[in-house]
C-alpha cells in the first residue's frame, strides 16, 4: 500500500494543507486523537501561527468552556488580567495547566498588541460549560443576557425581572450535583422551575432575533455576538439539564449528540465572522457518526460537530485528523503494517501531512484493519472514516511529556 503514497507526503505547514483543499476554508478542523500530549499541541500552536500570518486566519476555538474562554479572548485582545489568572479561570478540562496553551495565549497577546481590533487575533472555547462529570448552572448565561436585553430595550418587553430568574435559578449546587451524571433521580432538570426557565430562555433568545435592528443600532457587533452566545448556552446547558433527569434508554445519546449540537452552534457563529481553526478530538469533528461506550451503557451513536456543521458549510469545512504512530508513555507501540497507521508510520519523516483521496484509494488495494490501543485514551483511525476526510497529519512519536 506504500507505493503511490510516499510522494504525496508533505511537511506539515499551512501552505501545504491549503495544497489539499479546493479552497481556503472558512472552518479549518484539525482533529487529534488523544487529548493532553505536547507535542501534538505545539504542532498545532505552528499551524495556527502559519494561517495567521500567512493565510488571514484569525480565530482559534478549543475543546474548552465557551463562556470561560470570553476571559482569555479578553486578555489577548486588550491586555485584561494577567496570564497566570488567564491560564487559570479561563480554561476548562484543566487544559489551562499545559505549557503549549500558556505559549498559544502568550504569543496571540504578543501579535495583537498596537493591532487595530479588525486584524487581532480572537480565542474562543467551542465547548458548553461542561464536563464529563456534569455540568454547570446555566445562571451566567441567563444572567448576563437578561442583562444585556435590560440594557437595551424596553423594560415591558422583557419576559421577566432579574430577581425572578434569579429565584427561578436558586442555589447553584442543586444544578452542579455530579451525582446526577450517573443518577438522573438527582438531576433537577424536570423540575417546574427549569421548566419554567428554558421558556424564558426561549423568550429572552427570541428578543434577540425579533429586536435585531434596533440591537444593532444601539449595541456593538461583539457585544451583540456575546449575547447570542449566552442564549445558545442557556438553552443548551436547559436542554442538557433536562436530558439528565431522563430514564430512558436513549438518555446517554441526547446528552452526547446535545453537547456536540451547543459545539455546532458556537462554530458556525465563529466562521460567520471570518476563518476559523478549530481544535479539539476527531470525535467531535469527523463527518462520520461518533460513538462511544462508557459507564456500562450499550454503544451509542450520535452525529459531532463536525458533522453538522459540515452540512451548513459543505466545502467551507474541512476537517485534517491528526494520527500518531507511538506514545509508549502510554502503552501506545509501532502500529501494524496493515493499519493506516502503519502504512503512515513506513513513510520517512517524524511528522508529515498527507491527502485522505490517494490514501483511500490505495486502501480499496490493500485492505487495511482498524488499529486496536491499549489505552482506552487514544482512538486511533477507522479505516472507513477516510473518504470524509481532507487529509491525515500524521506524527510518527508522541514522547512523554
Amino acid at each position: 500500500m506504500e507505493t503511490g503514497i510516499k510522494d504525496c507526503a508533505r511537511p506539515v505547514e499551512a501552505s501545504a494543507l491549503m495544497e489539499l483543499l479546493p479552497t481556503r476554508p472558512r472552518l479549518l478542523a484539525l482533529g487529534e486523537p488523544t487529548h493532553g500530549e505536547e507535542t501534538l499541541l505545539d504542532l498545532r500552536n505552528t499551524l495556527f501561527q502559519q494561517l495567521v500570518e500567512q493565510e488571514g486566519y484569525r480565530t482559534i476555538a478549543l475543546e474548552s468552556d465557551c463562556l470561560k474562554a470570553l476571559t482569555v479572548d479578553a486578555y489577548v485582545t486588550s491586555g485584561e488580567g494577567s496570564l497566570d489568572d488567564v491560564m487559570e479561570r479561563g480554561f476548562s478540562h484543566g487544559w489551562g495547566s499545559s505549557q503549549a496553551n500558556r505559549e498559544l495565549v502568550r504569543w496571540m497577546r504578543e501579535f495583537n498588541v498596537d493591532r487595530p481590533a479588525v486584524e487581532q487575533v480572537r480565542f474562543a472555547g467551542m465547548d458548553g460549560p461542561l464536563e464529563i462529570t456534569g455540568v454547570e448552572s446555566p445562571r451566567q448565561a441567563l444572567a448576563s443576557l437578561h442583562a444585556y436585553l435590560a440594557a437595551h430595550i424596553d423594560e415591558d418587553l422583557l419576559p421577566c425581572t432579574a430577581d425572578a430568574l434569579d429565584g427561578l435559578l436558586g442555589a447553584d449546587a442543586r444544578w452542579t450535583d455530579q451525582a446526577a451524571m450517573m443518577d438522573p433521580s438527582q438531576s433537577i432538570g424536570r423540575t417546574q422551575e427549569a421548566h419554567e426557565l428554558r421558556l424564558l430562555a426561549d423568550d429572552l433568545t427570541a428578543l434577540l432575533e425579533t429586536q435585531a435592528p434596533h440591537l444593532a443600532a444601539v449595541s456593538s457587533p461583539a457585544g451583540r455576538d456575546r449575547a447570542h452566545l449566552y442564549g445558545r448556552t442557556a438553552v443548551g446547558l436547559l436542554r442538557y439539564h433536562s436530558w439528565m433527569a431522563d430514564t430512558s434508554s436513549v438518555r446517554m445519546a441526547r446528552l452526547l449528540a446535545t453537547r456536540d449540537g451547543m459545539m455546532a452552534g458556537n462554530l458556525l457563529a465563529l466562521a460567520a465572522r471570518g476563518p476559523v481553526l478549530v481544535h479539539a478530538h476527531n470525535s467531535h469533528l469527523q463527518r462520520d457518526k461518533s460513538a462511544m461506550s462508557m459507564w456500562g451503557h450499550p454503544k451509542v451513536e450520535w452525529w459531532s460537530a463536525g458533522a453538522l456543521v459540515s452540512a451548513h458549510l459543505g466545502d467551507e469545512y474541512a476537517h485534517l485528523a491528526t494520527a500518531l504512530g507511538t506514545m509508549r508513555h502510554q502503552g501506545v507501540d509501532a502500529p501494524p503494517a496493515d493499519t493506516v497507521e502503519g502504512v503512515l508510520h513506513a513513510l520517512p519523516g517524524a511528522h508529515f501531512v498527507i491527502g485522505s483521496a490517494r490514501l483511500t484509494a490505495a486502501a480499496r488495494a490493500v485492505p487495511v484493519v482498524p488499529r486496536v490501543s491499549p489505552y482506552f485514551g487514544y482512538a486511533p483511525l477507522d479505516p472507513s472514516h477516510l473518504p470524509r476526510i481532507d487529509g491525515i497529519v500524521y506524527v510518527k512519536d508522541v514522547p512523554h511529556g
